[in-house]
């Protein structure tokens, strides 16, 4: 696309215009949300003059609150014949949203406006919850009421449970989540239809409140082990340590330093705007498909290593390592890219500067290792010396290869006695309450459209049907 300027005159002209075509529709009376994000603004557009056949024509450019303009395309193959072609999306905006906002470049990430460092900081899980849900920080007596709503939602039909006996003992827990998170909308009937308010809430209430339980009972099943039930007395976070960790046998004590970590953890990895399983649940909710199935979608795309198993890699990578003793060698591995080796936990796709996620986490893993006396643990101790190299080391300062969040919460939950398969799971329990905000959203955005990528086709064109005896 050539750059080439309109007069300001036609400029204006035509963003008013566009104006007056992507304003959004009145809302439907169905919308419970009382966030109402404003419509995208054109103020200028980029002047295209398509070489093939000397033909000029202008697409408009939007404004958000914050974060890049973009060129509106949705009328470009009406108009034009013509579409976009961006492998993994990674220029284009598939939607409008009010919920997260990343600048990787400089190391930003918000939620409702408010800095994460500010939320891990200040508020817990149930808070940030809410302010992803509803758009603002509860007051006194609206964190109650919610903390109550979703305290009451965290036990499981007990049919549910026996759906586990379905499974083999080595299945991975993430197979399990995607299972049982989806068998939901077959015991929930009254909370599955997404046109009625009341059962959008709901759902989302129950989505936040069982997927820790389901989790819980994941791990409990594969090592053997009854299944603890959820006790109301109990912080969000303080109750899925009880209900992974607790046996029949005796009282469980729950370290508060323990717990206020697993908060962390929840609140750093809440929502990340549209990434690959986020960009999923608004895929199938754009179908109308019920929230179980649209969750259970999202947690199925998060399972692949690429997307949410970089802390499980980080272990993986340490015990490659073996012990300080080789950090140099494996760091000229790095630096060589002999053999591909990586240095996992560092570096980030959408940051390229510091994580503003893992300063918070770092703080929270000296922590958590001081509190269960692990310093000396060789692995954690072989993790440490990594991150003061990496940190001192001209290559990863130059390459801006800061350890990020996934180094830290994977050092943190090895340390507390989580598997490595249970870290991906992990995620999805922090994640859910992210998921159902973007899919709320979606569903109450009267402009949302049911989602169809198109594609550039190079297979055959059209050719005659070759009869069985013609073939070679």
């Amino acid at each position: 696309m050539a750059g080439k300027s309109s007069s300001k005159k036609t400029v204006a002209a035509k963003a008013k215009k566009v104006v007056k075509a992507t304003k959004p529709a009145a809302r439907s009376k169905t919308v419970d949300s009382g966030i109402k994000p404003a419509a995208p603004k054109a103020y200028a557009a980029v002047a295209v003059k398509d070489s093939r056949n000397g033909k000029n024509f202008e697409l408009p450019i939007l404004k958000g609150t914050v974060g890049p303009d973009v060129v509106d395309i949705r009328k470009l193959y009406g108009e034009q014949g013509l579409f976009t072609y961006d492998p993994g999306y990674g220029s284009t905006g598939s939607t409008q949203s009010s919920i997260t906002y990343i600048d990787g470049d400089v190391g930003v990430l918000t939620h409702r406006g408010y800095k994460i460092e500010d939320l891990a900081e200040n508020s817990d899980f149930m808070e940030v919850c809410y302010l992803l849900l509803e758009g603002e920080l509860p007051n006194a007596k609206q964190k109650v009421e919610f903390e109550k709503n979703i305290t009451y939602h965290t036990m499981l039909h007990e049919q549910i449970a026996r759906f586990y006996q379905g499974f083999r003992r080595d299945a991975h827990p993430m197979a399990v989540m995607v299972s049982v998170v989806g068998a939901l909308s077959a015991f929930y009937h009254d909370s599955t239809d997404i046109h009625d308010p009341r059962q959008r809430t709901i759902a989302s209430h129950r989505l936040i409140a069982k997927v820790p339980t389901i989790a819980a009972m994941a791990y409990k099943y594969s090592i053997g082990q009854p299944f603890v039930y959820p006790k109301n007395e109990l912080s969000y976070a303080e109750n899925f340590l009880r209900m992974t960790f607790a046996v029949p046998a005796e009282e469980y004590k729950i370290d508060p330093v323990v717990a206020k970590a697993m908060d962390k953890i929840f609140i750093l990895h809440a929502d990340h705007e549209q990434n690959a399983s986020t960009s999923t649940v608004r895929m199938a909710g754009s179908s109308g498909a019920n929230p179980f199935a649209c969750i259970a979608a999202g947690i199925a795309c998060l399972w692949g290593p690429a997307h949410g198993g970089a802390n499980e890699a980080v272990l993986k990578m340490l015990a490659e390592i073996g012990s300080t003793a080789n950090i140099k060698d494996y760091i000229g591995k790095v630096k060589s890219k002999q053999d591909n080796t990586r240095l996992m936990g560092f570096g980030h796709r959408v940051y390229k500067n510091y994580d503003p996620r893992a300063s918070v986490m770092r703080k929270s893993c000296h922590e958590v290792l001081d509190a269960l006396g692990k310093r000396n643990d060789p692995l954690l101790q072989l993790a440490m010396e990594l991150e003061k190299i990496a940190l001192n080391d001209d290559y990863f300062i130059s390459h801006k290869l800061y350890p990020n969040v996934d180094f830290y919460s994977g050092i943190i939950l090895q340390a507390i006695g989580f598997p490595t398969s249970m870290f991906t799971v992990l995620f999805a329990v922090a994640r859910t309450v992210g998921w159902v905000a973007q899919w709320k959203e979606m569903i109450e955005d009267p402009t949302q459209r049911i989602g169809r990528p198109r594609q550039l086709y190079t297979g055959y064109g059209e050719r005659p049907y070759t009869p069985m005896n013609k073939r070679k």
